[in-house]
């Protein structure tokens, strides 16, 4: 017998739900996200609700965007060629790289690896440019030009779609890290949420005032969606449910590490 009073409602720990999105087609230049989001959660009984955070995969957002690129419609540089050469890549995938990045940060002959800052200033392999998931030989994905806009763009839709409901929308994709092996899904554009939750100033359990802590919040929440959307099944959206994040206008900017403060460059 369970002695055990029933632990109130108010009481209950924190609790949250992560479902990934099917039965989405595949995404054409042009198609509005927001609404076949809602379509698909709404047709697997899952249906958007307010106070929602959707993780959306970076590659249904470029498709929609346009951005894709058939690699023989790109010139080679001479100075991707030589670049080409050094690490054993495609020219023109180089090429590529090279436009849509301020600056390379490392390259590795060896293994081919050429990490670089991107336009937006994020710091990745090839410059978030990827070959998977995209229909068609020689055909690849380039990063979004403006994910903070593209998310809010969804976000618009959604509450379009469906008058009264508000959502947090993050645009999500798979990078590798530095100081450790594998590879986790960062927030790449961000609408509606803040993406870091600042504990500085406010005491922890034994009263000490925290000084540093920050929690990227976006990041983590673009992590727990990639559970559920795995790349190789179809499930390039992810609700996560439950979630008390604070709303806010700041951008996926906040989460990047000024060069200043970079210890790996």
């Amino acid at each position: 017998m369970n002695l055990q009073a029933p632990v109130p409602p108010a009481n209950r720990p924190p609790r949250i739900e992560v479902i990934g999105v099917t039965g989405m087609p595949e995404i054409t230049e042009g198609d509005r996200l927001g609404g076949m989001i809602v379509s698909a959660a709404e047709g697997q009984g899952t249906p958007v609700e307010t106070d929602d955070l959707l993780v959306v995969t970076q590659k249904i957002v470029s498709k929609a965007e346009g951005r894709t690129v058939d690699l023989d419609d790109v010139e080679p540089s001479e100075s991707a060629q030589k670049l080409a050469e050094e690490t054993g890549r495609d020219p023109r995938m180089v090429e590529l790289v090279l436009r849509e990045s301020r600056a390379i940060v490392k390259t590795d002959s060896r293994r081919g690896i050429i990490v670089t800052e991107t336009k937006h200033g994020f710091v990745c392999a090839n410059a978030g440019i990827d070959t998977s998931n995209v229909p068609g030989d020689g055909i690849v994905s380039l990063l979004p030009e403006r994910p903070d806009e593209s998310a809010a763009r969804i976000r618009e839709q959604v509450s379009e779609e469906l008058p009264g409901v508000t959502v947090a929308v993050i645009i999500s994709d798979t990078f590798g890290r530095p100081w450790r092996e594998g590879h986790v899904n960062f927030a790449i554009g961000v609408a509606g949420i803040n993406p870091i939750k600042d504990y500085r100033g406010t005491p922890d359990a034994y009263g000490e005032i925290l000084r540093v802590t920050s929690i990227a919040v976006a990041d983590e929440l673009a992590s727990v969606g990639e559970l559920v959307s795995a790349k190789a099944i179809g499930v390039p959206v992810a609700i996560v449910r439950g979630y008390g994040y604070e709303q806010g206008p700041d951008g996926v900017g906040a989460l990047l590490r000024h060069r200043s403060m970079d210890l790996f460059r």
